[in-house]
C-alpha cells in the first residue's frame, strides 16, 4: 500500500525504484518478513527480500533464505483426530452479494464448530491447498482455542464502496455512519472517468472532514497509477491501497486474519512489520468477521479505521446479530450462529469438507 502525499499539492506518491535509502530497504525487509507467512494473494501489497529466520506461533517460517510454506500451525491441542472430527461436522453456506465484488456474486464458505465456538473457512475458489491451510488454521483457532484478550471494546471501520455508479456510491456512504470510505477503483471494463465520478460522489457524501482511501488491487501500471492518483488526489486521499502489483515498499500494511492463519498469527505479523496496520476482512459472514474484529481489538495501536464493515455487501448472514457497523464502529463481539438463518443459506458441505481435508494435509496440529 502506498500512502498518498499532500493532496493540497495535487500530487500522489507512487513507489519509485530510486527511493533506495537504507531506511526504505530496511522497511522493505521487515514487511517482506512479516508478509510471507501469510502466503497467497491476500498480502500482495507487501514487497521486499530477505533470508531472515524467525518464528510465529513456535513455527519456523524461513529456511535457507526461502519462505517455509510446507506446514502451517493448526492451533489445536487434540491433534489430527480432533481436526478430522471438526471437519466431519462442517456446515457450508452460499450467500448472494448485493453487488459484484472481487469478481464474485455469491460468497461461499463453511463453518466449523468446536469447544470454543464457531470458526469460518472461506478461501476463494482460486486458492489451492497450501494457501487454504492458513484459512483453515484461522477457523480451527476460533473453534478450539478462541482469541487473545482485547484492549478495546469497539473498533472504527470504513464503509466499502464497490465499483458502482456515483449515485449508488453516494447512497452507500450516506447510509453508513462511517467517516472513512474505501473506494474500489481500476475495475476491469471501467475507465478512469468512472473512478473519478465515484470518488467525487464519495467526497460529496462524506464532506470535507471524511477520509477516502482507494483500492486498485494492483491493476494499474506505474504510469497509469501516476495519472490516476493525480486525477483522484484532488479529492483528498488518505492513501492508495496496492496501486500497482509490485511497489517495492509501502507505508501501511493491510492484514487479514483468515489468510494469515488466525488472530495470533496476524498479531505476530503486525508486530514484525514495524508499520501502521489496517485490519481488513475477506468479505466473510459475521463468524469470520469476528476473527478480524478480535485481531483489531487486540492490536496495541489502531491508528486507522478497519475494513471490517463488509456485512453490508451480503444479502444475509448466519447469525441473528450480524456484525454491522453503527456510527462508524463495530462492537468487539462474537455473534452466535443461528440455526434457522444458517439453514436458509446452507449448501452441500461435501466439496468444502474435501477442500478442508486437502488443506489439513499442510497443517501441523499441536
Amino acid at each position: 500500500m502506498q500512502q498518498i502525499g499532500d493532496p493540497g499539492r495535487g500530487q500522489a506518491r507512487v513507489e519509485r525504484e530510486d527511493r533506495g535509502t537504507g531506511a526504505v530497504q530496511r522497511r522493505r525487509q521487515r514487511v517482506k518478513e512479516a508478509a510471507s507467512p501469510g502466503g497467497g494473494r491476500e498480502q500482495e501489497s507487501m514487497q521486499g527480500t530477505s533470508s531472515h529466520q524467525r518464528k510465529v506461533n513456535g513455527q519456523k517460517l524461513w529456511r535457507n533464505g526461502r519462505v517455509r510454506r510446507d506446514r502451517v500451525a493448526a492451533g489445536v491441542t487434540g491433534g489430527r483426530d480432533q481436526v478430522a472430527g471438526l471437519l466431519d461436522g462442517m456446515r457450508a453456506f452460499a450467500i448472494p452479494m448485493r453487488t459484484r465484488f472481487r469478481g464474485i456474486t455469491v460468497r461461499e464458505g463453511a463453518l466449523i464448530e468446536g469447544p470454543a465456538g464457531w470458526g469460518e473457512f472461506s478461501p476463494f475458489a482460486e486458492y489451492g491447498p497450501r494457501e487454504c491451510a492458513r484459512w483453515l488454521a484461522c477457523a480451527l483457532e476460533a473453534a478450539t482455542s478462541g482469541w487473545p484478550a482485547p484492549v478495546r471494546d469497539r473498533v472504527p471501520v470504513n464503509v466499502t464502496v464497490p465499483a458502482v455508479g456515483p449515485a449508488r456510491a453516494h447512497a452507500l456512504v450516506t447510509a453508513s455512519g462511517c467517516r472513512t470510505a474505501k473506494v474500489k477503483v481500476a475495475e476491469r471494463g471501467q475507465s478512469l472517468a468512472d473512478d473519478v465520478a465515484r470518488v467525487e460522489a464519495v467526497r460529496d457524501a462524506l464532506g470535507s472532514g471524511g477520509a477516502i482511501r482507494v483500492d486498485a488491487n494492483g491493476a494499474w501500471g506505474v504510469g497509469e497509477a501516476l495519472q490516476a492518483l493525480q486525477a483522484l488526489g484532488r479529492f483528498g486521499l488518505e492513501y492508495a491501497e496496492q496501486p500497482v502489483r509490485a511497489t517495492g515498499s509501502c507505508d501501511i500494511v493491510v492484514l487479514k486474519a483468515q489468510p494469515l492463519g488466525g488472530v495470533r498469527a496476524a498479531l505476530a505479523v503486525a508486530e514484525s512489520c514495524g508499520l501502521p496496520v489496517v485490519v481488513s476482512s475477506a468479505v466473510e459472514t459475521s463468524v469470520g468477521l469476528a476473527a478480524g474484529v478480535a485481531f483489531a481489538a487486540a492490536l496495541p495501536e489502531l491508528r486507522y479505521a478497519c475494513g471490517l464493515a463488509t456485512m453490508s455487501l451480503l444479502t444475509g448472514d448466519v447469525t441473528g446479530a450480524p456484525l454491522a457497523e453503527q456510527a462508524g464502529v463495530l462492537p468487539v463481539a462474537r455473534p452466535a450462529v443461528d440455526a434457522e438463518r444458517l439453514a436458509a443459506w446452507e449448501t452441500d458441505p461435501a466439496p468444502w469438507r474435501a477442500r478442508a481435508r486437502a488443506a489439513a494435509e499442510h497443517l501441523d496440529p499441536a
